[in-house]
């Protein structure tokens, strides 16, 4: 299993765990799959009051999708595949509270899960990237998700410096990216006490607020999203150029801000 589910009926609280250390939390197919069930399973139970969303192993919460996975794609261009666009709780009618603890990266895909987030608990080692355009590919929901969570210049400058920048937790909490940050691996623990708080209201008030929160959001995500497919068709390099891309180029140190 890579995705673990942890439940603590005495709070309320799940926790859901992203374990594939070994590959940075990286989301393959099976991952995904997994989080799918996950979150369904979660719309049924009552134990469960609000969500705790984190990475195993400290060095990332995720890289996004696995680059060795491969995704089956329709001949059509009309039916372009994103195994990514179901993997958040919000996709998949989830309206419990999820609070994300951050430690380490997070970047790329990982945003359409920190995007279907309420909001953000960051250790102070975390940083947020997105290497897209690094390697001639279009950031399109990625930069959707984020264009709504920070001012538009902070999120268009991470999404098109790639890897020459890294967005520390320090700066992602100022730009209001972050809720709060932690000590180094305070971040689970410091996003479990609030959901604890929120698990001990009563739940339809919260469930409402949140449905209500991401009304609000949903008017402009919808003409984003609907955009998405003709932007990264038009504009990303052919497979082999991204592959030659990504092997070839030298490692540079990016600046963290």
């Amino acid at each position: 299993m890579s995705v673990r589910l942890d439940v603590d009926e005495d709070t309320g609280v799940a926790v859901v765990t992203l374990d594939r250390p070994h590959r940075l939390n990286a989301v393959d197919l099976g991952t995904a799959a997994e989080l799918r069930d996950v979150w369904l399973g979660l719309r049924f139970d009552d134990r469960v009051r609000a969500v705790v969303l984190t990475g195993a192993g400290g060095r990332a919460f995720s890289t996004g999708i696995d680059r060795d996975a491969v995704v089956p794609q329709p001949a059509s261009p009309f039916m372009q595949d994103d195994p990514l666009l179901t993997v958040g709780p919000k996709a998949n009618d989830l309206w419990k509270p999820v609070i994300a603890a951050v430690e380490g990266m997070a970047c790329g895909g990982a945003f359409y899960l920190l995007g279907e987030c309420e909001f953000l608990v960051a250790g102070a080692d975390a940083v947020f990237f997105d290497p897209h355009t690094a390697y001639g590919m279009v950031s399109a929901y990625e930069s959707a998700l984020m264009a709504q969570r920070m001012p538009y210049g902070e999120a268009a400058r991470m999404m098109l410096m790639g890897t020459a920048e890294r967005i520390s937790a320090r700066r992602a909490h100022e730009i209001g990216l972050v809720s709060e940050v932690t000590d180094p691996g305070g971040a689970a623990s410091a996003a479990a006490a609030c959901a604890a708080v929120l698990a001990g209201y009563p739940p339809g008030g919260v469930q409402g607020t949140v449905r209500a929160l991401w009304a609000a959001k949903e008017a402009a995500r919808a003409p984003a999203y609907a955009q998405a497919p003709h932007l990264i068709a038009l504009g990303n390099l052919p497979g082999e150029d991204q592959a030659r891309l990504f092997t070839s180029r030298p490692a540079a140190r990016p600046r963290i801000r």
